[in-house]
């Protein structure tokens, strides 16, 4: 696992910054600058997204964020697709005590049909590994807690994918999550974006809602 490096003094608030399966950290890079330029300390991490459950996931980002902690400042996450649900299963395990709040961006909090059409396929299981398996509709024996937490689930609108976004996937969606998947219990504000899936991350008003969220627990009204 490798970790961006950190950014920020030990007085402002951090940012935990977890990007999507089969992703890289640099996919959340402008996210991150923007997070910069406002005031925040980020730790933008990679981490093997395609090798793993989603519970070992967690265990495996734990060390770098515990380091990112002892900052001793409010503390909160931003993850896009499935790190949303690492965000989830991490905090479930090893809660920081400083836990501000979770901004998520098309994370399938309900799964994805997509990803029910294609886990029963040899190519589809080789490629997403064992956490691609965690990311369809079916209810799973082990599924994570409600959140009791600050949550802001951005979802998107905009799809590229005719298939997904037009024969599999309930409208709206993203092209990879639809937004009523997107949405969780205990949520404390939820917003639609007109971007498509790989695009919420580097979407400038997705970017906008995220900070308002960390700054204000809502999001701005449009």
């Amino acid at each position: 696992m490798h970790e961006a490096p950190r950014s920020g003094d030990a007085r402002c608030p951090g940012v935990v910054l977890l990007h999507g399966i089969a992703r890289t950290s640099a996919s959340l890079n402008r996210l991150e600058r923007a997070l910069r330029a406002t005031g925040f300390a980020t730790l933008n991490i990679d981490y093997s997204s395609r090798k793993k459950p989603i519970a070992a996931l967690a265990d495996d980002i734990h060390p770098a964020i515990a380091r990112f902690a002892e900052r001793d400042a409010p503390l909160h996450f931003v993850a896009h697709s499935m790190g949303g649900l690492v965000a989830r299963a991490y905090i479930a395990r090893y809660r920081p005590a400083q836990l501000a709040g979770v901004v998520m961006l098309g994370t399938p909090n309900g799964g994805s049909e997509v990803a029910d059409v294609l886990s029963g396929s040899r190519l589809y299981r080789a490629f997403y590994g064992p956490a691609g398996l965690e990311l369809t509709t079916a209810t799973r024996p082990d599924a994570l807690p409600a959140v009791d937490y600050p949550v802001g689930v951005i979802a998107g609108s905009r799809f590229i994918d005719p298939v997904a976004g037009l024969l599999i996937l309930p409208r709206p969606n993203d092209g990879r999550v639809s937004v009523q998947s997107s949405m969780l219990a205990g949520m404390a504000d939820h917003i639609v974006i007109r971007a498509s899936h790989t695009r919420l991350p580097r979407d400038a008003a997705a970017i906008e809602q995220t900070i308002a969220f960390l700054r204000d627990g809502r999001f701005r009204a449009r």
